[in-house]
C-alpha cells in the first residue's frame, strides 16, 4: 500500500473555478494557447526548442518506452491557506500546499494543462525530467509566458522513473505556494516496502505581515544595508571579461547576442511576468545576518523567513503519517525552499538511502541528510513502534520544521523536539556512489565549461563568469559529447547548481544528479553526455540568487 498524504487549502471553491478556464482557453489559437508567439531570437546556428532535432530526440524516447496518456488539470490561482495555526494569502496549484502531487508510471505521457488565474504570466518547469526542450517551462527560452488568463498544455514522454517536482519559472514565483511533486513510479519497481510517504520541505514567507516574494528580492537586491554595488570591477564583474557567448570550442564568442537585446537582470521575471515596477518594501525586514552553517562552508543564507514546513504545516500544528510498526516505508524528501538548505532526519531510526535526484544509488545507512533547495533523496525506513519526530532542521537558521509518523500510542513530539539523529552520522551527495545500471561509461569529457560562480551578499550582483542572466547568450555543446560543467565558487556563499534537461555524474563513479550543492570557495566537476538538443538553462537554485542573475544557458549546435 501506498499512501502519500497532504493537507489541502481553506475555500477549495477558488481551485475549482479553474474549470471555466479551461473551458474558454482551450481553442488552438494562439491566445488560447497561452503564448505571445515564440520566444525571442538569440543567436544563430543553434537548436531551437521547437526544433526538428527536438522532435526526433522526443520521438526516440517515446519509442523506447510504452505507456499510457495521464491527462491532469492544473490552475495557477491566489488562495488562501492555512499552514498550521496561521492563515495566509498566496497562489497555489489548485489551492493546495503542496500542490496535489502529479503520479504517472515511467512510459507514461503527461498532458497537464495549465490555466493561469493568476494576475501575471507563470510557466511550469519540470524539474529533474529529461524531457522535449518545448515543453522544459523556462518563458522567454525555451516557450513563451502563459500569460494572465489564459491556459496551456505541456505534453511530454516521462520517460525515467524517480523523484521530482514542479514550479514555476517566473521571477520568484516559486517561493509562493506554487509547487507540487512528480513521481513517476517504475514499472519493475525492485525495492521492496509497504508505504510511501512523499515529504516537501519548504520555508515561507508569502502573506506574513505583508511580506511577499517580490518585496524580499527587492530588499535583498539593495545589498546589505544599501551598500553601493560599485564594487571596483567593470561591468561585467569579471575584471575585464568579454561579454559575448562562447565560441564552439568553450571560449568567449564576442557576436553571441545576434540582435537580441534584453535587460540581462532580472530576465524571468521581466519576460514570463511584463514590466512589473519594483515591488514597494511591505512587512519587515527579511534580509537575514548572522546565519552561519560549518555543513554550507559558512554563510547559511539570505532570508528570514517566519515560518519553516513540511508538506505546507508549521511545527505548531504537524502532519502525521500512520503506519504499522514493522513496516517498511519509503520516504521521498523533496527540498522545495527559496533560499534553505535542510537537514533531514526521522526520530528513533535510522534511514537508508536508495535514491537522489531520482536516479538509484549504492544502499547507504544515515542518520541524518542535508538537501539543498532543489534536490530530493529516496530514503528506505522500518517503523518502530510509537510516536517520531520527522524533522527538518532549517540549517544554519536555528529554526526547524517537522512532521510525526505515528505507528502506535503515545504523546506526540513537540515542536521544539530536536532528535539525536539531527547531530549523528549525516551523508551528502558527494558521499554516496551511483548504482551501476546508471553510471555514465567511463570517458574523457570532449568539452569543458567553466562556471565560475560570482557576486556577493554587499552588492548582491550574483552571476556566472561575472555576467548576469542573458538568454541571448549561450554557452555552445554538440549532440553526442561528454561536456564538463566546472562549478567554481568564487563567492562566500554556497550555491546548489542544477542543469535542466540532463543529469550529471559527482565525479566518477559518484551519483546522477541534476542539482548539486558547490560550498563556497571550492570547485565542483560534473559530467554528462549531451543527448537531449535544444537550449537548457544552468542555474542557482536559491530562487534570488537566480532571479538576481546567476543563471546561463547551454546552447546545442546545429
Amino acid at each position: 500500500m501506498r499512501t502519500p498524504t497532504r493537507r489541502t487549502m481553506l475555500g477549495t471553491g477558488i481551485a475549482l473555478a479553474g474549470g471555466g478556464l479551461l473551458a474558454a482557453c482551450s481553442g488552438s489559437g494562439p491566445d488560447h494557447s497561452g503564448h505571445s508567439g515564440k520566444p525571442a531570437a538569440g543567436p544563430t546556428g543553434y537548436v531551437s526548442p521547437d526544433g526538428k532535432e527536438v522532435a526526433a530526440a522526443e520521438a526516440k524516447r517515446a519509442a523506447s518506452v510504452s505507456g499510457s496518456v495521464r491527462e491532469v488539470k492544473l490552475t495557477a490561482t491566489p488562495a488562501g491557506l492555512d499552514l498550521g495555526g496561521r492563515t495566509v494569502r498566496t497562489w497555489a496549484y489548485n489551492g493546495e500546499l503542496p500542490g496535489k502531487e502529479v503520479r504517472v508510471t515511467a512510459g507514461d505521457t503527461l498532458a497537464l494543462t495549465l490555466a493561469n488565474h493568476l494576475p501575471q504570466a507563470t510557466s511550469v518547469h519540470w524539474h529533474g525530467l529529461a524531457l522535449r526542450n518545448d515543453m522544459d517551462g523556462t518563458p522567454g527560452l525555451s516557450q513563451a509566458p502563459v500569460k494572465a488568463g489564459a491556459s496551456f498544455e505541456y505534453r511530454f514522454t516521462a520517460a525515467h522513473p524517480g523523484t521530482y517536482w514542479f514550479h514555476p519559472h517566473s521571477g520568484v514565483q516559486q517561493d509562493r505556494g506554487l509547487y507540487a511533486p512528480l513521481i513517476v513510479e517504475d514499472p519493475k519497481e525492485p525495492l521492496e516496502y509497504d508505504k510511501e510517504w512523499v515529504v516537501v520541505l519548504d520555508d515561507w514567507v508569502d502573506g506574513v505581515d505583508g511580506s511577499t516574494p517580490d518585496a524580499v528580492l527587492a530588499e535583498l537586491g539593495k545589498g546589505m544595508g544599501g551598500m553601493d554595488h560599485d564594487d571596483g570591477m567593470d561591468e561585467s564583474g569579471s575584471g575585464g571579461m568579454d561579454h559575448g557567448g562562447m565560441n564552439d570550442h568553450g571560449g568567449m564568442n564576442h557576436g553571441g547576442h545576434g540582435g537580441h537585446q534584453m535587460s540581462p537582470s532580472s530576465a524571468t521575471s521581466r519576460t514570463a511576468a511584463g514590466k512589473n515596477p519594483s515591488p514597494k518594501p511591505s512587512g519587515p525586514s527579511r534580509m537575514m545576518m548572522g546565519a552561519t552553517s560549518e555543513l554550507l562552508g559558512g554563510d547559511a543564507g539570505d532570508v528570514a523567513y517566519p515560518y519553516y514546513l513540511v508538506n505546507g504545516r508549521t511545527a505548531d500544528d504537524p502532519e502525521t503519517f500512520r503506519a504499522r510498526p514493522g513496516d517498511r516505508i519509503r520516504i521521498r524528501f523533496i527540498n522545495a525552499g527559496g533560499d534553505t538548505a535542510f537537514r533531514v532526519a526521522l526520530g528513533g531510526h535510522r534511514m537508508t538511502v536508495t535514491h537522489t535526484d531520482g536516479f538509484p544509488v549504492v544502499h547507504t545507512e544515515t542518520d541524518a541528510l542535508l538537501l539543498g533547495m532543489g534536490e530530493r533523496y529516496d530514503v528506505l525506513v522500518t517503523a518502530k513502534d510509537g510516536a517520531f519526530p520527522l524533522t527538518a532542521l532549517a540549517e544554519g537558521k536555528k529554526q526547524s520544521a517537522m512532521a510525526v509518523l505515528r505507528t502506535g500510542g503515545g504523546s506526540a513530539p513537540g515542536p521544539s523536539v530536536r532528535p539525536k539523529e539531527l547531530d549523528g552520522e549525516l551523508r551528502q551527495a558527494r558521499q554516496l556512489t551511483a548504482d551501476g545500471s546508471v553510471r555514465l561509461k567511463p570517458g574523457r569529457p570532449d568539452r569543458t565549461i567553466p562556471l565560475k560562480l560570482t557576486g556577493s551578499m554587499a552588492a548582491y550582483d550574483w552571476a556566472i563568469n561575472g555576467r548576469k542572466y542573458d538568454p541571448a547568450q549561450r554557452y555552445p555543446v554538440r549532440s553526442g559529447e561528454r561536456v564538463r560543467l566546472s562549478f567554481v565558487n568564487s563567492t562566500q556563499m554556497w550555491h546548489p547548481m542544477h542543469l535542466h534537461g540532463h543529469t550529471f555524474s559527482l565525479g566518477a563513479g559518484g551519483p546522477r544528479k541534476d542539482t548539486a550543492i558547490v560550498l563556497p570557495g571550492q570547485t565542483l566537476d560534473v559530467d554528462f553526455d549531451a543527448d537531449n538538443p535544444g537550449l537548457w538553462m544552468v542555474h542557482c537554485h536559491n530562487v534570488y540568487h537566480a532571479e538576481s542573475g546567476m543563471m546561463t544557458v547551454l546552447g546545442y549546435r546545429k
